[in-house]
């Protein structure tokens, strides 16, 4: 009954109020039996449970209490199939509403869901139909975009390639606005360089083929003289022409210095010519300049360096054509090897592809590359006009200004290293800066003027541009602050230039006194070295004083090294140029002869003050000119007798110098205090009794007034001078020390003594050598003696000794032999020297002379100097050799008289009617006798005077008078000197000159220190008038050698008036006028015919009328050959 009760709670039928049945098992719900019955009698009860469709909670409530009843479907089963069956189905509705209730939501979603999807399909259908007739007007719109795309990109290409052409053009434009400037001057120059191309390429070869041989001044000469040959031809040119900015660019003259070569305009010149021109250089090199510029050059191409007396020159020269290396040929003569001549006229040939050259007997192939350069070490060669035609003659003599860089650098390094290290360095970096900076702009145009269509076409250009700019600012900038850094480099290196001013010149004096220098007279032509009828030579004091630029670069080397260092930068300089200047000197004058010594000196102190400031140059030509270009007949009279005509002309030409402008109006305001003041024995001592302006005159105006008025005293003034301008030590002559000599040496550096009358040095040469314990060997040069020098030279090579090679200008032929085994030794004994005495030859070799050590051993002037040099040789052993009283006062007037006899030469025939060789070894053999007199004189006995009187008299000096006159001044000085009063107190030889009573060498060179520098005529029994002439004579040939050495210039103005060429050529003229007709004749023959033609004073007559003809021709030729050098 329950089960139903179920039943009808789900059919929803009425049911009883609830009420309990306690009737049951358990307690439970009381059945609605009435309710049941009815269902049961229910037909469609089945269909109808089947068919429910709603259930609520509440009806599930409602059965919840049936549901928990334990075994209620166990019951029913037992009472009744299909109740259990019921039972069963009510229970699975109720699990059902319990699981439904949750899945009708869910349902309720779905429902919904379906619908919304349903909806949603619907739409989406919708949506879908709309979207394909949307993506078929996309596909339409897309295909329109893609279009429209393509055309905008097309457009947005073409304004960005647009837009960066228009920056690129920006760019360039940019870039090349500094660059338009230069290229606008430069197309500009370059138009007006192509209107004036062909004048200035007229000059340009003109420069290169003509003016090598010459120095600067020449050169410019000529280049002046061809512009106005060329303007006068309409020829356009350019106005400001330099020969440099032509042929060359900064950045190359800056390799070349660093190279070596000097940075003046001259040897730039010659760099330009040596590099440029056709025909292979010929470099006239006394200094080895361009020698060493040349090997630095081309020491990347791996140069070859010979010499045309080299065992193997001819494979040398091959290799070198062939290989296509630099050559180099070294110290030629003016003589070539014929073999180079096919080489220097370039006769080549072609055979197929290459070309080839004959030397001497062989064909060798000729490379391209190949490059030949020549120097010579001889000053002025004179080479033939076939050479000078097939090789670039080039004179690359060091300029004063290269010199002065030159040392200047070398004291830098000495004194501020690091200031010259970076001024090298400043230097190489400005160069390849500079370079670079060329190299863009080259680089620049080329990729400008490469661009096929146009410059925006190539996209690297701006690149390069850009790269270029910057590049380009970078290196402009490192050269405006390198140029920043090498003004004040400079600046600091000009503290040192008066050094390398000094330094330069005193080397240049040194050269002048030895080399003749060449000026040529021709203008329209080229002239080469050595022709003399183009030109002229200028005097050489002496060939033999040759000096290489090397020893002195030595002695300024050492000058640094040795001179007194001192913080005080001034100080220094002062230091090394007193030091350097002192060192020179002496080096210099104990090689030159006596009567060079002083001009040396004077042209020395001169020069230095010329420099200075201190004396101007027109005072200088006043000096040394005097009034020589005056004529005597176009010049006022000459006031007074008394006045000569050389000393009023010399006035004449003082009085055009500011500060004797009115020396002609006081002196002849003034005659008497002037004649007084001239008659006195020593004019130039004391200025005080003239004029106000004179007495106060400074030490060179004296010299000069001195000179002009009073040519006699010239020299001592001179003297006065030099001690006021370098120091009295200047005047003191260096004594000749061969041990010192030896010292300086090494076994390459020959010492080379200059022969003199009476001076020859091998005895003291012996006598160190046997003071050394060296084996000394000697070889008396002459014919056939060479092989006996290069016997002994090879043996003291390789044992060790001297070679004394005696009058080598005997043997000059071995000298250049001898010179070339001398260099070329790689090992040699360190006792190893050569000695060599020679005369005064104009073909000595010329690199001996350069390369040694010179002395002269010739008596010096004054009695003062011959003592002063005969008691140097004089050792203290010797002094003290014996003790007697006797011994040192005769020593001494042996000494004196000795001094006294040379001395008078100089006076010419009033000293001696014959000038002897008085020499070191008379006054050894006198010394020797009267040391052998007193070693065997009785000490009780007296000195035989007599004895003593003749030896000197008539065998030791007397063995060399052979004049009567002469012998009887000799034997007059013997007995009056050598006499007991040679011993008394108050014995004077003359007044000042006594015999010193000290016992010391050096208290005896300090006695001697104070005898004055001029002698007085009365120490040689001679009067006043006797030193005139010789005072003179000496003056003049000092000032001659003076002006003959200075530089000049063929058209130089002579005080103002003509030039020298329209001087000469007037004096042609002239001298022609008066020149005589030539004899004809036929006249002559019939008008001696008439007179007695075989008459013996007719014959004579005949002979002498030929003569003078000859002698007229000669003249008449000459004057016209040189009156058309001059025309040109």
């Amino acid at each position: 009954m329950i089960v139903l009760d179920m039943a009808l709670i789900l059919m929803k039928r009425r049911i009883d109020p609830i009420r309990m049945d306690y009737n049951l098992d358990e307690p439970f719900y009381a059945s609605s039996k009435a309710e049941i019955l009815r269902l049961l009698n229910f037909s469609g009860l089945l269909s109808t449970l089947l068919t429910i469709r709603e259930l609520n909670d509440e009806i599930i409530e409602l059965l919840a209490p049936y549901s928990e009843i334990k075994d209620l479907s166990e019951k029913a089963r037992k009472a009744y199939q299909d109740l259990a069956t019921l039972k069963t189905w009510t229970d699975k509705i109720q699990s059902y509403h319990a699981i439904n209730k949750q899945v009708i939501p869910i349902k309720d979603k779905v429902q919904k869901a379906e619908n919304s999807l349903r909806k949603a399909s619907r739409k989406l259908a919708r949506a879908e139909r709309e979207l394909e007739r949307t993506e078929i007007g996309l596909t339409k719109c897309q295909n329109d975009f893609d279009v429209a795309m393509q055309t905008k990109q097309a457009y947005q290409a073409d304004y960005d390639a647009l837009l960066k052409r228009r920056n690129d053009a920006n760019t360039l434009i940019s870039g090349l606005t500094g660059e338009k400037i230069r290229w606008n001057e430069q197309n500009k120059a370059f138009e007006q360089s192509i209107e004036k191309l062909i004048g200035n390429s007229i000059l340009v070869t003109a420069f290169l083929s003509y003016c090598g041989p010459y120095n600067q001044d020449f050169r410019q000469r000529m280049l002046n003289e061809w512009q106005k040959q060329i303007q006068q031809r309409t020829i356009p040119f350019s106005d400001n022409f330099d020969i440099i900015e032509q042929l060359n660019d900064e950045a190359t003259i800056g390799e070349w210095n660093l190279q070596g070569l000097p940075n003046d305009d001259l040897s730039i010149q010659n760099g330009i010519i040596a590099t440029s021109n056709y025909r292979y250089p010929l470099l006239i090199d006394p200094q080895l300049q361009g020698r060493s510029w040349m090997k630095n050059m081309e020491r990347d191409n791996d140069i070859l360096i010979t010499t045309l007396n080299s065992k193997i020159f001819r494979q040398q020269l091959e290799d070198s054509i062939s290989l296509g290396r630099p050559l180099l040929i070294e110290d030629v003569d003016e003589e070539l090897d014929p073999m180079l001549d096919n080489i220097l006229e370039k006769n080549y040939f072609k055979i197929g592809l290459t070309y080839r050259v004959k030397v001497g007997d062989r064909e060798v192939d000729v490379n391209h590359t190949f490059r030949l350069y020549i120097t010579t070490k001889l000053a002025n060669p004179n080479y033939s006009p076939e050479v000078c035609a097939r090789l670039s003659v080039i004179d690359f003599t060091v300029t004063q200004r290269g010199l002065e860089d030159q040392l200047l650098s070398l004291v830098i390094a000495n004194e501020r290293v690091e200031l010259e290290r970076e001024r090298v360095t400043l230097a190489r970096e400005t160069t390849k800066n500079k370079r670079m900076l060329k190299e863009l702009e080259e680089n620049l145009l080329i990729k400008l003027t490469s661009i096929e269509g146009s410059v925006l076409d190539d996209p690297s250009l701006v690149e390069v541009l850009n790269a270029n700019k910057r590049i380009a600012t970078e290196v402009k900038e490192k050269v405006s602050i390198a140029e920043d850094t090498k003004l004040k480099i400079s600046a600091a290196r000009e503290e040192y230039r008066p050094v390398a001013v000094r330094g330069s010149i005193l080397y240049f004096l040194m050269s002048e006194i030895a080399v003749r220098i060449f000026i040529s007279t021709q203008i329209h032509g080229m002239s080469c070295h050595g022709v003399d009828h183009l030109g002229y030579w200028y005097k050489l004091v002496n060939h033999m004083y040759q000096i290489s630029l090397q020893q002195f670069l030595g002695l300024f080397h050492d000058s640094m090294i040795k001179s007194n260092k001192i913080a005080a930068t001034q100080k220094r300089i002062q230091n090394i140029n007193d030091y350097l200047t002192y060192r020179t000197w002496f080096y210099t004058t104990r090689g030159l002869y006596e009567d060079d010594r002083l001009m040396f000196t004077l042209l020395m102190a001169l020069r230095i003050d010329l420099r200075r400031g201190k004396i101007r140059y027109d005072e200088f030509q006043v000096l040394v000119k005097g009034g020589a270009s005056l004529d005597l007949n176009t010049c006022p009279p000459k006031p007074f007798r008394w006045l000569n005509d050389s000393s009023w002309l010399n006035l004449l030409e003082l009085s055009r110098l500011k500060e004797f402008h009115d020396v002609i109006d006081r002196l002849q305001k003034n005659e008497r205090i002037f004649k007084d003041w001239f008659d006195k024995q020593l004019p130039s001592s004391d200025l005080s009794t003239l004029p106000e302006t004179y007495e106060n005159l400074n030490t060179f105006h004296r010299f000069l007034f001195i000179r002009c008025i009073s040519p006699d005293r010239t020299i001592l003034e001179a003297r006065h001078y030099i001690q006021n301008s370098l120091g009295i030590k200047y005047l003191e002559i260096p004594v000749l020390s061969l041990e010192l000599l030896w010292e300086e040496s090494n076994s390459k550096t020959s010492l080379l003594g200059l022969l003199s009358s009476g001076a020859d040095p091998t005895s003291n040469i012996q006598t160190l050598a046997k003071k050394k314990n060296i084996d000394l060997f000697i070889v008396s040069m002459g014919q056939g003696q060479e092989v006996l020098a290069r016997r002994y030279l090879q043996q003291t090579v390789q044992s060790g000794g001297w070679l004394l090679l005696q009058n080598a200008h005997l043997g000059l032929d071995y000298l250049e032999e001898f010179h070339e085994n001398l260099i070329s030794m790689d090992t040699f004994d360190p006792s190893f020297r050569v000695w060599l005495t020679t005369e005064t030859h104009s073909e000595f070799a010329i690199q001996i002379l350069q390369s040694s050590i010179k002395f002269t051993n010739e008596p010096p002037q004054g009695v003062r100097a011959g003592l002063k040099r005969t008691y140097g040789l004089i050792t203290q052993d010797k002094l003290e050799y014996i003790e007697t009283i006797y011994w040192r006062p005769l020593l001494y007037a042996t000494s004196f008289l000795h001094s006294i006899l040379q001395e008078r030469r100089k006076f010419g025939p009033l000293g001696w009617n014959i000038p002897y060789e008085f020499n070191q070894t008379d006054w050894e053999a006198s010394v020797q006798y009267i040391q052998n007199h007193l070693d065997d004189m009785n000490p009780k006995l007296n000195i035989s005077w007599k004895a003593v009187q003749y030896m000197i008299s008539e065998i030791q000096y007397g063995g060399r008078i052979t004049d009567d006159r002469d012998r009887r001044l000799m034997i007059t000085y013997a007995q009056k000197w050598f006499n007991d009063l040679l011993f008394s107190s108050d014995f004077k030889f003359y007044d000042g000159y006594s015999i010193p009573k000290v016992k010391r060498i050096e208290e005896y060179i300090d006695c001697i220190d104070r005898f004055p520098f001029i002698d007085s005529p009365h120490i040689f029994g001679l009067d006043s008038n006797a030193d005139i002439t010789y005072s003179t004579n000496r003056a003049k040939s000092m000032l001659e050698k003076i002006l003959h050495i200075q530089p000049k210039e063929a058209n130089s103005n002579i005080s103002g008036g003509e030039t020298r060429d329209k001087t000469v050529h007037n004096l042609a003229n002239d001298m022609l006028i008066k020149l005589p007709k030539n004899f004809i004749q036929y006249e002559v023959r019939e008008k001696l015919r008439s007179m007695g033609i075989l008459n013996p004073m007719i014959i004579f007559l005949r002979q002498e009328i030929h003569r003078i003809d000859r002698v007229i021709r000669t003249v008449r030729n000459s004057l016209n050959d040189l009156q058309l050098a001059i025309d040109g």
